[in-house]
């Protein structure tokens, strides 16, 4: 287990007790999310993207349109801030002031730049997309050079980040655990459901194995 260089960027400063800076913690949360949020400013203005990712060693990979603001802004070698939270439980109080969620979270601080090999774009792309289904890049269409043109694909390199765990019960004081209100923690998780065939799917085609072996996985 590795722990990142702590600095003044990324050290949590709220609550520090509640942070985590190994590796371990931290990609373990990147790769259980399906979604990121990437803050950046441009001209003055800050703006905050939501987008896929995948996790490949310390790097993000991160796709979109080639005329991604975002994507333009990332290929430039500009910094970003890229935001995960996993929402693990709602947590009822005996009072308002203790009501919370137990949460994972991370923090990552990095810059990046354009994959502009097309093996290695190529590779990248299959990576992310067997992220989101593993088995689907070899049952569907490789992308064609006119959709690979339309796409571009950045890295970003993890350089600093940290991860904020909230977990357990609620926190009521001693003189108000006797209160007659319910305390306690409504746990959430993510399922899939059945999966629903499109419309031009023949109805003789059956669901491939890499969905049903997901949905299994997922739904342990």
């Amino acid at each position: 287990m590795s722990n990142v260089t702590t600095e003044n960027k990324n050290r949590v400063k709220r609550r520090p007790d509640r942070g985590h800076y190994d590796t371990a913690t931290i990609y373990q949360i990147i790769d259980e999310s399906m979604l990121c949020h990437i803050g950046f400013v441009q001209d003055g203005q800050p703006f905050v993207i939501p987008a896929l990712h995948a996790r490949k060693d310390d790097q993000l990979l991160v796709h979109g349109a080639s005329a991604s603001r975002l994507l333009k802004h990332i290929q430039e070698g500009n910094a970003v801030s890229v935001s995960i939270t996993i929402i693990d439980g709602i947590v009822l109080a005996k009072t308002v002031f203790n009501q919370s969620v137990n949460y994972r979270s991370v923090v990552v601080f990095g810059k990046g730049r354009l994959i502009e090999d097309e093996d290695e774009k190529i590779q990248a792309l299959e990576h992310l997309t067997e992220r989101l289904m593993p088995g689907v890049w070899e049952a569907a269409r490789k992308p064609s050079t006119t959709e690979l043109k339309a796409t571009s694909i950045v890295s970003i390199s993890i350089e600093s980040a940290s991860a904020k765990i909230l977990s357990g019960s609620p926190k009521d004081d001693l003189e108000d655990q006797g209160l007659p209100a319910w305390a306690g923690v409504l746990p959430i998780r993510q399922v899939i459901g059945a999966p629903i065939g499109a419309d031009y799917t023949d109805n003789s085609t059956p669901i491939p194995d890499y969905v049903t072996n997901y949905i299994l996985k997922k739904n342990q």
